[in-house]
């Protein structure tokens, strides 16, 4: 066991899930930023957009979870939005501290992020946080060009491998079309969630069907003036 971080920095994420497995190959530990700036208009997690929602969590704290989801088996981590390079600093930290123990293990794991940043739009901290990732997928969520490659949502994203290792692991999937994009559909205290990317019309096939059954949704995130599922 490798020591945890000494000088704990602060992160406020919406929530961390495993396993993950429609945001990247492989078994996945999740990490949903908390606060967003740049609120993308169509962007489905509005409830993520609060810099002061969620819940602040330790930096060695999100080690513990990967350390014990790598035990479980876990082969990446993915980060998504809300936007964590708005907390860059503390950000950065953690994924110091996953690459440190990432090495302990010697496996091939890898790092994804996700940021609605391009990277001529982001200042040198930030970038030293990206630059610990293997593949990062870049640029606002534009709900009027949807795409069919994986991983993103609208034409204008992009996915940039960084490393080495981002090399062997998405160079397969850099191109990849998916004519039904993998999206994971999960029910816990806070209400139901999704991750992935939905297919056009999904969400409103899922209103349709509670609806359907005599229930409904209090409230969802992907509409405007709802505050989360």
């Amino acid at each position: 066991m490798g020591r945890p971080l000494v000088n704990d920095a602060r992160l406020r994420i919406s929530r961390s899930h495993f396993p993950v497995t429609a945001l990247g190959p492989g078994l996945r530990l999740g990490v949903w930023g908390q606060g967003c700036p740049l609120a993308c208009s169509g962007c489905m997690p509005r409830g993520t957009r609060d810099p002061d929602g969620g819940v602040e969590v330790g930096a060695a704290d999100l080690e513990r979870r990967w350390r014990d989801t790598m035990d479980r088996g876990a082969t990446g981590l993915t980060v998504s939005g809300g936007e964590l390079l708005a907390q860059a600093g503390a950000f950065r930290r953690f994924l110091k501290s996953v690459r440190r123990v990432g090495s302990e293990f010697g496996g091939d794991l890898d790092v994804l992020i996700s940021t609605g940043y391009k990277l001529g739009e982001i200042d040198a901290d930030r970038v030293e946080a990206v630059d610990l990732a293997d593949a990062v997928i870049m640029g606002c969520y534009d709900a009027a060009s949807p795409t069919d490659p994986l991983w993103r949502g609208s034409a204008n994203q992009s996915l940039l491998i960084r490393s080495d290792s981002g090399r062997r692991r998405y160079a397969e999937w850099e191109d990849r079309r998916a004519a039904r994009p993998p999206w994971q559909m999960r029910v816990d205290g806070t209400g139901v969630w999704f991750a992935g990317i939905p297919p056009r019309g999904a969400l409103a096939r899922v209103d349709r069907a509670v609806r359907s059954t005599g229930l409904a949704f209090r409230s969802v995130s992907w509409r405007s003036g709802s505050s989360g599922l």
